[in-house]
């Protein structure tokens, strides 16, 4: 089982970006934890970060046929981006939207999520535990246990 973890921008910057909001993780972090998780059920993690939205969906196309699942933390593109949502729901495979913060409660522009109509299912504000948690949740979709 192959999962895909993709990171958008400014995720590289985990860990010294305003960490009142994103918390002192880094993103090596936060890539331990989900591969520890993916690895102790049997799986194989191959995670990707970068600043521009057409690399993201060059990476989702170039993987659509060898991964499984996805888990996405697209950053600011969450809010912005059509082509990375139509990306998304091209490449036919289960995908988890995360958000380290609550989108909820930041400003007006965060609330709504372009991608999250094409995802499985969406899991935000609970930090750096999201993460485990939506990759739990994508290897028991994956395993047909939801």
């Amino acid at each position: 089982m192959q999962v895909l973890l993709v990171h958008g921008p400014n995720l590289n910057l985990l860990g010294e970006r305003n960490p009142a909001v994103y918390g002192t993780t880094t993103l090596l972090d936060i890539e331990a934890d989900v591969a520890a998780v993916v690895n102790r059920r049997g799986g194989a993690l191959l995670c990707y970060q970068s600043n521009h939205e057409g690399a993201l969906i060059d990476f989702l196309h170039q993987h659509r046929k060898v991964a499984d699942g996805v888990l996405i933390n697209a950053g600011g593109l969450t809010h912005t981006s059509v082509a990375l949502r139509d990306a998304i729901e091209a490449i036919q495979l289960p995908t988890v939207e995360v958000h380290l913060s609550n989108t909820h409660r930041r400003e007006g522009f965060r609330h709504r999520s372009l991608l999250s109509a094409v995802c499985i299912g969406q899991v935000t504000g609970l930090g750096r535990e999201g993460y485990t948690v939506a990759a739990e949740l994508l290897l028991d979709v994956l395993e047909g246990k939801r």
